[in-house]
């Protein structure tokens, strides 16, 4: 089967009517799907659904859109209380230790496959996207979806006014070129970061092949405890706070806040999800480049390889037996290499599989749209070490606000990046021992 013949069945189908849908639902099994992508990316979700509608007729996908993650996970967890779970439930990564923990609410992946006698093989996906949602040895827990990295965005017309050709690849250049591009008034502002618990501290210490928490960040066990104190952490941090004060770095807020100061062009540079492209491309009225992080050209080894962000799709138990094979069937669809390029190529999000990324390679889309395959291949640019695997630490979420306030209280002038950083430490790991209590 051609490429060009089997997208056009993969546009077909994510285009079929709703009233075709319906019809086909009504003799067939319906299969819950609750998530959390509103606007583009829920339209992209429901052309995905329509996809497997499409494809045969024994189940019906039907996507159901809870709200954001903490609500969408939220949902799914009373529900199962309730006795009446949706048979697919899409949850953040920093949920989860939580879901794990969650026994018998959850089919693990690869269980479901096995006893539903669907084709699997967990080596065909990509082992830096995976490994946030393996066991130990290796063993699919939940079918990762959506996956994105911080990389880059770099504003291409400010860097020609102040005479530069091209991204800043270490946090040293980071301050050069930003002096340049304040001086030469082509920006007011030199960078900024959004996820800056997830940015500048998490995908940070990943980057540097450093620990963010003890035990392997936290896959090695309950007991962990929080690291990102450390001298090259507190450092980073600290010249943050100090380049603020001439305008090289600049902060946005917590989550995509800083977005606007790139797309408006006050700010330069913008490190952010690679997800963050599409709303980019529509609000950025300049031309921008992507690229890689930058790293501390005196770390030995540097650079690494970054972790992901986004979600991924859990499978809960309390529904019909017969169900289940059209959970597995489904699953499998959305492993298929043209579904996973049609979601990568419309939403910024990575392929999760090899054959997914070759295959848009394959295309020429990288030809055309230059830097969108930054993110992959700075993910797989080396083979994961015990520090850059991903993070698996209990109550993560509370743990993320906390990094958040401790930051701010750096940005405010209000501590010194050690203290802030040390304080969250300390906060984060009463966490982890509430978490660690409850669970054992």
């Amino acid at each position: 089967m051609t490429v060009s013949f089997k997208r056009k069945i993969v546009l077909a189908a994510a285009t079929a009517t709703l009233s075709g849908w319906v019809a086909t639902a009504q003799a067939a099994t319906e299969i819950q799907w609750w998530h959390a992508m509103g606007g583009d990316l829920g339209k992209r979700v429901e052309e995905i659904a329509a996809g497997f509608n499409h494809s045969q007729s024994k189940y019906v996908i039907k996507p159901v859109y809870k709200g954001n993650y903490t609500e969408t996970m939220t949902a799914g967890v009373a529900a199962f209380r309730a006795g009446k779970p949706p048979h697919i439930l899409q949850v953040f990564e920093v949920g989860t230790a939580s879901m794990m923990a969650a026994k018998g609410a959850v089919y693990p992946v690869y269980k479901l496959m096995k006893d539903e006698h669907v084709p699997f093989n967990e080596n065909r996906y990509i082992s830096a996207v995976t490994g946030y949602y393996t066991t130990t040895d290796g063993k699919m827990l939940s079918m990762p979806f959506n996956s994105s990295t911080p990389v880059l965005f770099w504003n291409k017309d400010a860097f020609a006014k102040a005479g530069l050709t091209r991204a800043p690849k270490t946090w040293e250049e980071m301050g050069e070129y930003s002096k340049k591009l304040i001086s030469s008034g082509a920006a007011q502002c030199g960078f900024t970061v959004g996820w800056q618990s997830w940015v500048m501290l998490e995908n940070f210490s990943a980057w540097h092949n450093l620990p963010f928490a003890t035990k392997s960040d936290g896959f090695g066990g309950l007991d962990t405890k929080l690291t990102f104190n450390g001298p090259l952490q507190v450092k980073t941090i600290q010249q943050l706070a100090d380049w603020q004060k001439d305008g090289v770095f600049r902060y946005g807020g917590r989550r995509s806040d800083a977005n606007p100061l790139f797309a408006q062009g006050k700010c330069a540079m913008l490190l952010n999800s690679s997800a963050s492209y599409g709303g980019l491309k529509k609000s950025a009225k300049f031309d921008f480049g992507t690229d890689q992080l930058p790293y501390w050209s005196d770390v030995k080894g540097a650079p690494q390889n970054s972790i992901i962000g986004g979600a991924s799709l859990w499978v809960l138990k309390g529904n019909a037996k017969k169900d289940y094979k059209g959970v597995a069937e489904f699953l499998n669809y959305l492993s298929d290499p043209f579904v996973q390029m049609f979601w990568h190529e419309n939403t910024g999000y990575v392929p999760i599989t090899k054959a997914a990324y070759q295959l848009t390679k394959d295309t020429g889309y990288y030809n055309t749209f230059k830097g969108r395959d930054v993110a992959i291949e700075q993910m797989n640019g080396k083979k994961p070490t015990a520090n850059s695997k991903g993070l698996r630490l209990g109550n993560f979420v509370q743990t993320r606000d906390i990094i958040n306030e401790e930051l701010e209280a750096v940005w405010s002038g209000k501590k010194t990046a050690k203290q802030a950083l040390d304080e969250a430490v300390k906060r984060g790991d009463v966490l982890l021992r509430k978490f660690e209590k409850a669970n054992k």
